[in-house]
């Protein structure tokens, strides 16, 4: 029998024993930091691009519009970091990436066969209420300009963030893990055991905290979301992510998805204040 595409596709297939590799942009946490935690969480060990000298020109080389990831295995190229380079697989989109490793690094339970898709779900919405709606904060016309080229349209943004969007998207999560307490499941979103979707939310409201600091701590303080403040402090206290945490493997916040700006820094009073000025 000749070889068709199936059969070269399945000996390129990737070993469960290849190397993991995060391509990412160096210097920020970003995007590329929920990759991280898995990794660091799972035990598993993985090669950081973003540490590596050339960390510019790898993500530039497989973002270039001259990259038709030409060979043997049909992977398609990437339009943006984070990438992650396992064996002969090449795939981007966050979600995307943590869909693949989720399994592979025992952030799914195994013995539910549609969890995958639940937790996907969590994680999705996790990133879209606290991360991409909080970079919209201080980018809310264009990502091309700078924040200074829209800097009223940020600060109005912000307070209908932190009104609106932050007290909505974690009562949501409140509402997840109080079902988890009634059906006596556990802490953790979904399931007994900690998933990758507790990882991302614990990454997206660290993010969230930086850059409201104070809207975040008026919330907490208010008592409403007791169960997702503790799933953020029971992840934090994890001994993988706990030694992460603290190593200098963690890069700090600046300017990426998660920005502070002094201007941007409101509580709930103030867009209820600003909303009566109107």
């Amino acid at each position: 029998m000749t070889d068709g595409p199936a059969a070269k596709r399945q000996k390129a297939s990737t070993p469960d024993e290849a190397p993991y590799k995060l391509i990412y942009w160096p210097g920020l946490p970003g995007r590329g930091e929920h990759v991280r935690l898995a990794f660091e969480e799972a035990g598993v060990p993985y090669v950081d691009g973003a540490k590596q000298e050339d960390a510019v020109p790898q993500v530039l080389a497989q973002i270039s519009t001259d990259n038709l990831a030409e060979g043997i295995v049909p992977n398609l190229p990437p339009l943006a970091p984070p990438i992650l380079e396992h064996g002969d697989l090449l795939i981007s989109q966050l979600p995307n990436i943590l869909l693949y490793l989720g399994p592979k690094l025992g952030l799914v339970p195994g013995d539910d066969a549609n969890a995958v898709y639940r937790i996907n779900a969590l994680a999705l919405t996790a990133l879209d209420g606290f991360s991409n709606e909080v970079h919209d904060c201080h980018h809310p016309i264009c990502t091309s300009l700078y924040y200074e080229d829209q800097k009223p349209e940020s600060v109005r943004k912000s307070k209908l963030y932190v009104k609106e969007r932050l007290p909505k998207f974690l009562s949501y999560f409140e509402r997840v893990l109080h079902a988890q307490e009634e059906r006596k499941a556990g802490s953790w979103l979904y399931g007994a055991s900690l998933t990758y979707a507790d990882l991302v939310l614990f990454q997206c409201l660290d993010g969230t905290a930086y850059q409201f600091p104070r809207a975040v701590q008026q919330l907490k303080d208010a008592g409403g979301h007791k169960r997702v403040f503790a799933l953020v402090d029971a992840v934090r206290a994890r001994p993988n992510i706990a030694a992460y945490l603290e190593s200098d493997r963690r890069l700090p916040y600046g300017e990426g998805i998660y920005r502070y700006y002094k201007e941007l820094d409101v509580v709930l009073e103030d867009s209820v204040e600003e909303e009566k000025k109107e």
